[in-house]
């Protein structure tokens, strides 16, 4: 489940009531996203709170952008969550679709390849392994609980990029905008393939949409208001044209069928994108999960 962080109103309680609710529920992991010109809480910040709102699911940021950040200053960042959960982080981390928060971060659009991300995240495996990557008395730390660090996945819709990834990263946490199982299951195809050319471990295979429950006119007009407030770099119109094939919108029974068609190729996780900060679309879908157990 990932936390209405895109969401308008947000205030300390909105979050931590969440988080509680998702750390008691069934859910495998607590997930949550990040954009710089907009008006979401911090990535990072908010990983400490939750490292001390939670005791059980694992966090995982879907996705962080390496270049929008120092890479000993995000190693370090990241080491600490992972301390202060106990070990439970997953760091999903992407490129990024946004040259405004490059700009905003003041980093170089330049480097929003998947090279420019490679090469933080190799820094960032230095100084998780305790190396020292500039001169200094003591290395960057502390040491991340999980060894050799958090896993780390690749936010990716792209085969291209999932094949980049295999050298350093522990699996997908990709998105499908229209719920096309078929195409999915040729992402992931690329990756088992992928990772074995490499010798690696099978890919930890994650994908992510938005959800919305109600009458279908109710539903999926609480889709169409999320996504042009959280894609509002993109004009109305082309939001609007996408917005009745974009994300799932429904009743719990149609949830447990999409999700059955998802586990049958081998999805390892689903990570639900609410589009309200509405706690009762939270039950709803803590309902479906548990009767997928």
């Amino acid at each position: 489940m990932t936390m209405p962080v895109m969401e308008p109103d947000l205030d300390a309680r909105v979050l931590q009531t969440w988080a509680r609710a998702i750390d008691e529920g069934p859910f495998s992991s607590l997930c949550w996203g990040e954009r710089i010109a907009f008006d979401n809480p911090d990535s990072l910040t908010l990983l400490g709170a939750l490292g001390a709102w939670t005791d059980r699911v694992r966090l995982v940021t879907t996705v962080i952008v390496p270049q929008l950040h120092n890479p000993a200053m995000l190693a370090k960042a990241l080491a600490t969550g992972d301390m202060l959960c106990g070990g439970r982080l997953t760091v999903g981390i992407g490129v990024g679709g946004r040259h405004e928060d490059y700009h905003a971060a003041g980093a170089d659009p330049k480097t929003q390849t998947m090279r420019g991300m490679a090469d933080r995240v190799a820094v960032m495996k230095q100084i998780w392994a305790g190396e020292q990557v500039t001169e200094s008395v003591r290395p960057v730390g502390p040491s991340p609980v999980q060894a050799g660090g958090p896993p780390l996945l690749v936010g990716t819709i792209g085969p291209k990029t999932v094949r980049s990834a295999a050298a350093w990263a522990a699996g997908l946490a990709g998105t499908t905008l229209d719920l096309d199982v078929a195409k999915q299951n040729e992402l992931f195809d690329v990756a088992r393939a992928a990772w074995a050319e490499a010798g690696n471990p099978k890919p930890h295979l994650a994908t992510s949409f938005w959800f919305a429950f109600g009458s279908p006119e109710q539903a999926r007009g609480q889709v169409l208001r999320h996504l042009r407030r959280y894609l509002n770099w993109i004009p109305t119109e082309y939001v609007d044209a996408m917005a009745p094939t974009t994300g799932w919108a429904g009743s719990e029974d149609e949830l447990v069928a999409v999700l059955r068609r998802f586990a049958e190729i081998g999805t390892d996780e689903v990570q639900l994108i609410p589009t309200s900060s509405d706690l009762e679309q939270l039950q709803r879908a803590a309902d479906v999960v548990a009767r997928m157990s």
